[in-house]
């Protein structure tokens, strides 16, 4: 049997933030995309066309803005809580880079890290892959810290909480309409490796719940152009399966579309929900009303705090709800896997004592 669950008493000197990064100009773009998609055959064409979406916005996601914010919220709240740890923040994708993170962090003596990747659900994009990101990072690293990682929180009351009051805010404008969930999309290949559309699922009718039970969708968004299948139904289907649904009481024919599985805005997010789904709705006569992504919500904040000092608490009794258990401190050697054939890379914050556990 696999450990999964830490229930040792932890000392941390450091937070370290993982996030996927953005470009913040129209030079960084390219660059940017070089980084995302090395070593996948994505034809030139293809490229030039996300790299297009950026041009709308001059070259900048939103997402690394966010995260600073994220952070900045995040500090105030450790030292609410009386947690003396600085917080370093390292992407996959664009500076700062995890790499150099990871080695500013050893180089100013931190030993013992707790990550928070940006990420609430489990996938191989959304956990596994990070956890290699971070085991290359500290190989590049003289004397890297020992690095921990959060569980992922997509049953904590407090990611529950902040969705819900998110949806709800959204509901108050559009009125009594369904409400469409959206989360990336996954090769299915990669789906069947993860718990990704059971805890989907599970996030999205513990979040109706809490709001007293609405009618409500799971759609996938943001699909890859080559690698077969992926996870369906598509925005666009939902929206058109919405319209064909008579809508009680409501002021004219609408949805709230929910990114629930962002945790802030990406360019996933202002490009394929906040142009090209709000495109969609408006020609089929939908009134659209977008939910704001959880950010710097107090309880998401505090999710994280908490998350925190559940891990350094000798056994914690790890908050969560709806109709799954709590996500596990330690990933199993066959967890979040990529679904294509190989044996799966080095990763850190894996079960102890394995070749992917922690250094």
């Amino acid at each position: 049997m696999q450990e999964r669950f830490d229930d040792q008493e932890r000392s941390y000197d450091a937070v370290l933030v993982v996030s996927f990064g953005g470009p913040e100009g129209a030079d960084d773009v390219m660059p940017f995309l070089d980084n995302v998609l090395r070593g996948r055959p994505i034809p030139a064409a293809a490229k030039a066309r996300v790299a297009e979406r950026y041009a709308h916005f001059g070259g900048v996601s939103p997402i690394n803005g966010h995260t600073r914010a994220f952070i900045a919220w995040l500090e105030k709240s450790l030292r609410s809580a009386d947690l003396d740890l600085p917080v370093y923040w390292g992407n996959r994708n664009w500076h700062p880079f995890l790499a150099d993170t990871v080695r500013l962090m050893a180089a100013e003596g931190v030993r013992n890290a707790i990550a928070y990747v940006a990420s609430t659900f489990s996938s191989y994009s959304g956990c596994r892959q990070y956890r290699e990101d971070l085991h290359r990072a500290a190989q590049a690293a003289a004397n890297a810290p020992r690095i921990d990682k959060l569980r992922q929180a997509w049953n904590h009351p407090g990611f529950i909480t902040a969705m819900a009051d998110r949806v709800q805010d959204a509901l108050n404008i559009a009125g009594d309409v369904p409400v469409l969930f959206t989360a990336h999309s996954l090769p299915l290949a990669m789906a069947a490796c993860c718990a990704y559309e059971a805890q989907l699922r599970d996030a999205c009718d513990t979040v109706a719940k809490r709001l007293g039970g609405f009618d409500w969708l799971l759609a996938y968004q943001s699909e890859g152009a080559v690698g077969g299948a992926w996870l369906e139904p598509t925005v666009a289907e939902a929206l058109r399966e919405i319209r064909r649904r008579k809508q009680r009481g409501a002021r004219q024919p609408g949805v709230v579309v929910a990114p629930i599985g962002f945790v802030c805005d990406h360019m996933e997010v202002v490009w394929d929900l906040d142009r090209v789904a709000a495109g969609n709705a408006k020609q089929l006569g939908l009134d659209m009303t977008r939910a704001e992504t959880v950010g710097t919500h107090p309880a998401y904040v505090q999710m994280v705090v908490d998350l925190i000092a559940e891990r350094m608490a000798a056994n914690p009794s790890r908050p969560h709800t709806g109709g799954l258990g709590p996500g596990h401190d330690f990933c199993p050697t066959d967890c979040c896997l990529p679904g294509r054939p190989g044996a799966p890379l080095p990763a850190l914050c894996g079960t102890p004592g394995t070749a992917a556990g922690s250094p």
